[in-house]
């Protein structure tokens, strides 16, 4: 049987009754076991439904083609708000695969029908693997916005006395986290009006030739604003390693703890260290 004939035997087996959509949301909705509301998976799946039969009148089963392209948009909005509320590719998908269910062939079917469901089989499969790469595709969006609030929240700059500021470090500091501290401790110094800054990297493991190329290079970055930098939390251990490792930071102020990097930068800018801090 020609393409043509089994996407035409397709439209009339899916409009031969009210049925048809009404079982494919009941197959969606048990698989998803309420998690979404009746309401609103009749209206995703309606609104599928139509796009479906438009195309499949339309262009037949050629699922790339322009007459598809509403049926695509519709599953991209369904792959991204499932993503969106935790729901797992598999429950994505069925989405999609559960229209097999509804018209799979019986011992009663004739062989035109059967012949037209394959070719729904393989449509369906097409359009399947395109909501799982949709679905991924958002994930993989969300993921990455997750990770950068993380570096937000991970790189804090704290106002420690009237023209200083402080970047507490914590963990591993790459290249993406450094433009990120960069950023935030540049904005902080113009926000404040700062003229000191200390980098803790207290809760920094290890500090190696890159991670120093890191700081240095926030150091330059704020000397460029106007800001002197000072470096604290050099542990024995990680002087030990720069100092096998041949890195030097020229110039820069480099303390052993917050404390004496504080009592350093408030001697410099001229004001009384807290109370208790210089002891």
């Amino acid at each position: 049987m020609a393409v043509e004939r089994a996407s035409e035997r397709l439209v009339e087996l899916l409009t031969r009754d009210d049925a048809v959509q009404e079982q494919w949301v009941a197959a969606v909705a048990a698989s998803l076991g309420g998690r979404i509301s009746r309401a609103e998976l009749e209206r995703e799946l309606s609104e599928l439904y139509q796009a479906l039969l438009h195309a499949l009148g339309k262009e037949g089963l050629d699922w790339q083609g322009e007459a598809y392209s509403e049926v695509r948009a519709l599953l991209v909005e369904l792959s991204r708000s499932r993503a969106r509320h935790g729901f797992t590719p598999s429950e994505t998908a069925v989405s999609v695969f559960a229209c097999k269910d509804v018209l799979e062939p019986t011992t009663d079917s004739t062989a035109e029908d059967i012949t037209a469901y394959l070719q729904l089989t393989r449509l369906l499969d097409a359009l399947g693997l395109f909501t799982i790469e949709a679905y991924a595709r958002t994930r993989e969006e969300i993921i990455s916005a997750q990770a950068e609030q993380l570096l937000e929240l991970s790189t804090p700059v704290v106002k420690l006395w009237e023209g200083v500021v402080a970047v507490p470090l914590v963990g591993t500091l790459d290249s993406a986290r450094t433009q990120v501290v960069m950023e935030k401790l540049l904005q902080s110094l113009v926000d404040t009006e700062s003229e000191h800054a200390i980098i803790d990297i207290t809760g920094v493991p290890a500090v190696d030739t890159e991670v120093a190329q890191h700081l240095l290079k926030t150091v330059v970055a704020a000397r460029l604003m106007g800001a002197e930098c000072t470096i604290s939390g050099i542990r024995p251990q990680i002087a030990q390693t720069l100092v096998a490792l041949g890195v030097q930071f020229g110039d820069i102020v480099t303390k052993a703890t917050l404390q004496d990097a504080l009592r350093h930068v408030l001697q410099l800018s001229g004001a009384q260290a807290p109370a208790g801090g210089t002891r």
